[in-house]
């Protein structure tokens, strides 16, 4: 389904609260939708990028960050997510991994087409969880491509690896020590138009079994590839599994050492060690 531009999130949202209502809700599918949506020429306002820039700790440029490009094509995959009969309800749902792929690097006068599907329906220990596929092409081109791995927790789990936690290694020497204050939630919300309450409300947290609201994953991992800018490369792939959340305010630890031509890197808890984020370059 071709659309005329990107949609607005706010409606999304509010279409994605009204599905948990009793007798409002529709039904949820045993499956992933035979649905691909997709919508042309995406341009670029310097001035937002500058602000998300700015909030996630990328330096000015002309050249878009490589998380940038989820925040620009988010409202499609938003859409596809709220959709009739999308097996996983928006509300509440856990972003579990991320992966992006840069091909080249995007400049900012470029307009980008973008295309989002769902795939890979399969269980795990706390539920069910897919694949939300989101792809960038200039000139017929793709240029990036990310895939993030939603977790939609259900009472009966449908079975699947259970994570063992009882040996948990220890965190590797930090570089660098942030602390996270509680506008990242409302100024990460702001840049990317995910305005999840759990990120954003205490109220909001609380009813999803957080005590207070929780930094995006997105941020989280934006905030790591920005530390790594200056080594990043032309063409790579950068690989997330988001861990504990990070509540706000909170401290956490960075680190990143070099694997072969790439890096590993991990966010930490700098209180107690606890991991939040582990991620590679390739």
């Amino acid at each position: 389904m071709e659309l005329d531009g990107l949609p607005a999130s706010g409606a999304l949202y509010r279409r994605a609260l009204l599905g948990v209502v009793p007798g409002v809700g529709g039904q949820r599918g045993a499956d992933v939708p035979g649905l691909e949506l997709a919508v042309g020429g995406v341009s670029v306002d310097q001035r937002h990028l500058a602000d998300y820039d700015r909030v996630c700790g990328f330096r000015l440029t002309d050249r878009l960050p490589a998380t940038y490009l989820h925040v620009l094509g988010f409202p499609l995959s938003l859409r596809l997510m709220t959709s009739p009969g999308f097996p996983i309800p928006l509300t509440g749902v856990v972003h579990v991994a991320n992966r992006i792929t840069v091909h080249r690097p995007v400049e900012v006068g470029e307009r980008v087409d973008f295309h989002t599907y769902a795939e890979n329906l399969r269980p795990h220990d706390r539920g069910r969880q897919l694949d939300v596929v989101l792809v960038g092409s200039i000139g017929g081109e793709e240029v990036w491509r990310g895939v993030s791995t939603y977790l939609g927790k259900e009472r009966a789990s449908g079975g699947g690896p259970r994570r063992d936690r009882a040996d948990r290694p220890e965190p590797p020497a930090f570089s660098a020590q942030w602390r996270v204050m509680p506008r990242v939630g409302t100024d990460y919300a702001r840049v990317s138009g995910d305005h999840n309450p759990i990120h954003t409300s205490k109220l909001g947290a609380r009813l999803f079994g957080f005590p207070r609201p929780i930094a995006h994953g997105m941020w989280s991992k934006a905030r790591c590839l920005a530390a790594l800018e200056p080594r990043l490369p032309e063409a790579y792939t950068v690989d997330v599994a988001f861990k504990l959340p990070v509540p706000l305010p909170s401290t956490v630890a960075f680190s990143a050492s070099p694997n072969g031509a790439g890096w590993d890197f991990a966010l930490h808890s700098a209180r107690d060690g606890r991991p939040h984020l582990t991620g590679s370059v390739r």
